[in-house]
This record gives C-alpha cells, sequence and structure tokens, in this order.
C-alpha cells in the first residue's frame, strides 16, 4: 500500500481544485464525469458552469427539450453523449432521485464501468475503482505491466490492480488522485519523472518503458468521407433539416446535403477537412441563390436565415458557415 499512501499524499498537496469537487451533489458530479467523458477538463469546465446555471438541478434538465440540450452542448462533440445525458436525467426523475449504488447508477443511459465508480466513490463514498486512461497509464508504468489496455485481458487485470490498491474508506480521494496524477504528473508525452514522488518504486522509470508504456493495440482503421453542402438563400430564409439515426450528428441539424450542385450555385469553399475518431471528413461548401423558391427534399424545411444560431449543428457546419 506504499503506492497508495504515496499517492493520497500527492493528491492533498497537488490535486486540482475543481468546482465539482467542492460539492456531494451527484447531479452535478454526474454532469461533470459525462462532459469530461472526452474532453479535457479545461473546456469542459465553461460548458458545465453553463449546465448548471441554466439547470441547476436534475428536474429542470429533465424538463428541457432535446434540442435545448444539444444546443448547449455544442461545440463539445461525441453528441450521443448528451442524447444520454438528457434521457438519463428523465430516467432519474422517473426513478425518485439519483441512484445510490453501482448498478443502479450503471442503469443510467450513457453511464459505464469508469463513470459509475467515480460517481458513486466521489458522491456516495462507495468502493469503487475507476479505471481510465489516466489510470491505465499510472499503473502499466509504476507496476511494469505490459498486457494491452485494450484487451478484455488488459482490462481484467487494471481494474483487479486499481480496485487491490483502492482503501475503503478513502475511495473518492484515491480516484481523484489517480486521476490527477496522470493529468499533472505522469501525462502522456514528458512526464515529471524527476521530481514524481513513486520514481523509486516505478518499474518503467527503472527499466526505461516510460515512452512504450502504456502498450496499446492498434485496430482503429480510419475512413474518409466526402460531403457537398449547398447553402440555399431565398428571400431571407435558408433551408436546414435534422440528421437522423444511424450515422454522425444524429439530431444535428445541417443545410442541404448533395451529390449533384444546382446550375449557379456558387463555390464559398472547397476540401474543408475536420476529423473525427474514426474518420475524417471534407467537405465542399456552396451558394445558391435561386430566383424562384426550389422545392425542397424531404425532410428539408424554410427557417429564416437569421434564426440559424437557434438550432445546434455540427462544428464542420459552423465553420463552413463562418465562411459565407
Amino acid at each position: 500500500m506504499d503506492f497508495t499512501i504515496t499517492l493520497l499524499k500527492w493528491f492533498r498537496e497537488n490535486g486540482r481544485e475543481l468546482p465539482w469537487r467542492e460539492t456531494r451533489d451527484p447531479y452535478a458530479i454526474w454532469l461533470s464525469e459525462i462532459i469530461l467523458q472526452q474532453t479535457q477538463v479545461k473546456q469542459g469546465w465553461a460548458y458545465w458552469e453553463r449546465f448548471m446555471r441554466r439547470w441547476p438541478t436534475v428536474e429542470d434538465l429533465a424538463a428541457a427539450t432535446e434540442d435545448e440540450v444539444l444546443r448547449e452542448w455544442q461545440g463539445l462533440g461525441y453528441y450521443s453523449r448528451a442524447r444520454n445525458l438528457h434521457f438519463a436525467a428523465r430516467q432519474i426523475v422517473a426513478m425518485g432521485g439519483f441512484p445510490q449504488t453501482l448498478e443502479g447508477i450503471k442503469s443510467l443511459k450513457g453511464v459505464g464501468d469508469y463513470t459509475a465508480a467515480a460517481i458513486g466513490s466521489i458522491a456516495f463514498g462507495l468502493p469503487a475503482a475507476v479505471v481510465d486512461g489516466n489510470v491505465y497509464r499510472v499503473l502499466a508504468r509504476h507496476f511494469g505491466i505490459t498486457t494491452p489496455i485494450n484487451t478484455t485481458e488488459g482490462k481484467k487485470e487494471f481494474t483487479a490492480l486499481a480496485q487491490a490498491l483502492l482503501p475503503p474508506q478513502e475511495a473518492s480521494a484515491y480516484n481523484q488522485a489517480l486521476m490527477d496524477f496522470g493529468a499533472i504528473q505522469c501525462t502522456p508525452q514528458s512526464p515529471r519523472c524527476l521530481v514524481c514522488p513513486l520514481q523509486e518504486s516505478c518499474v518503467a522509470l527503472r527499466t526505461g518503458q516510460v515512452d512504450t508504456l502504456p502498450v496499446k493495440l492498434k485496430k482503429l482503421k480510419i475512413k474518409s468521407r466526402h460531403l457537398i453542402y449547398i447553402y440555399v438563400r431565398y428571400n431571407g430564409e435558408t433551408a436546414i433539416h435534422r440528421r437522423g439515426e444511424g450515422d454522425i450528428w444524429q439530431g444535428l441539424y445541417e443545410p442541404l446535403l448533395t451529390e449533384a450542385v444546382p446550375t449557379g450555385a456558387g463555390l464559398i469553399a472547397k476540401d474543408v477537412r475536420h476529423i473525427l475518431t474514426h474518420r475524417v471528413l471534407t467537405a465542399d461548401f456552396y451558394l445558391w441563390e435561386p430566383s424562384e423558391r426550389p422545392t425542397l427534399p424531404d425532410g428539408y424545411f424554410w427557417i429564416p436565415e437569421a434564426d440559424i444560431d437557434n438550432y445546434a449543428i455540427p462544428r464542420l457546419i459552423d465553420i463552413l458557415l463562418s465562411r459565407l
């Protein structure tokens, strides 16, 4: 347990001061964990504050529309998180309050093992260890573990180790200490090994494996996709539609997506590149100002141009519209 004792001491002296750590309100903690699932703290902080101001309780969030939540989320990406957040808020209200067991927390849409352990330990003191990228890195380096972290065997090994190191009475501090240690001290690049309190017992430092641990198998194949958008302008209005299920940006709005550019449309931007997790998008963007109101494809509708800011749009569309 020397590892744990040293880690907790480091955390008391170096832990980050974050607003969601100043409360035991499970709603505030849950909201922060969902926002930070695939977002860095410095970006997510402002979104958390904005959500808390607009919807200070889970009942307030549950009463919002999905469009309102997506609009507030705009710019954070991974929009399924926002849809799941809204759905789960309504689950919590239907339950009569925030669940206080790991299984109950895991029953919320969008909440997996890591998020449930984080919420459960911080809000309710449940003795459940978190395992995320920071934890994998700290444990792999310190204990010299070469099992790939993205395999079933690796996930089981790291989860068991993290749980074995957890002090049941200090689960919250331990989990937050591991997260912060990975974010501040044992960083992916240029970790602060020379001033690390665990340097004497760190296997990776002793054996020269700091840059090669943790091990991760390469599995993902990046796909490319080309999109052609037409911004239709007629009599002060433009045409948009809401994206459906089963593709990127579900529930967000976009201009006319087409494979054929209409006669008279002028090119605004070509091959604008936008990178998502598993694919690279390139987009061409045209402005079309027809002399007569065109018939729109199914699902598209007219809105005043000035109202487009009221609709949640993907970051790529935001970039394209800025070129107008």
